[in-house]
């Protein structure tokens, strides 16, 4: 075996899962999914049906991520974030096979709490506030807030949010990286 799984926690048939990737205790890993190498799994964490998640994905405890979603690699997703795949359920209506996708881009961030609405994606670097909820697509970089969701400033890949100079010019103190802001998009350019 070329992952840790904690001996409480269930891995259904049918999964592949990345070599050095931990599972801890209390989760379940449902059919078909496909977890990266060096993915960190918390704590009573529940991975519907064929998810899909990069390298290196950490997962804090209490997270649920649900059929049709899919997570590039080096993702964070906070204690006790949500994801949801059915916009309008019904417990008396059978909504399998209407899933929505949301899809999570490289770096992203999620706090501790927050939910996303499915069929909105977070861009790549984008950071989640703890308890936000996510009601429409985050384009890469963004920092976003609050119950809607709203758009407060721009992230660095290092997690520093950026300053951005008369040229719309912004330099991440901890890795020196440059980047450019135009048309309400940012773009790292050096």
């Amino acid at each position: 075996m070329s992952f840790f799984a904690h001996p409480t926690a269930i891995i259904d048939e049918g999964c592949e899962i990345g070599d050095g990737t931990k599972i801890w205790h209390f989760s379940h890993i449902l059919p078909n999914c496909k977890i990266g190498e060096n993915c960190n799994i918390g704590q009573n964490v529940v991975i519907s049906p064929e998810v899909v998640l990069g390298k290196n994905v950490k997962i804090q405890n209490n997270v649920s991520i649900y059929t049709g979603v899919t997570c590039d690699d080096d993702v964070f997703l906070g204690p006790s974030c949500v994801f949801t795949n059915v916009t309008n359920p019904r417990s008396a209506v059978n909504r399998r096979g209407q899933y929505a996708r949301t899809h999570v881009g490289k770096g992203a961030s999620i706090g501790a709490n927050a939910t996303i609405v499915c069929g909105h994606d977070i861009g790549e670097y984008a950071f989640i506030g703890a308890g936000a909820v996510v009601t429409k697509t985050i384009p890469p970089f963004a920092l976003v807030v609050g119950n809607p969701a709203h758009h407060i400033g721009w992230m660095s890949e290092f997690g520093h949010k950026l300053q951005f100079n008369d040229d719309n010019v912004a330099v991440c103190p901890e890795s020196g990286q440059e980047y450019q802001l135009s048309n309400n998009t940012v773009k790292r350019i050096k």
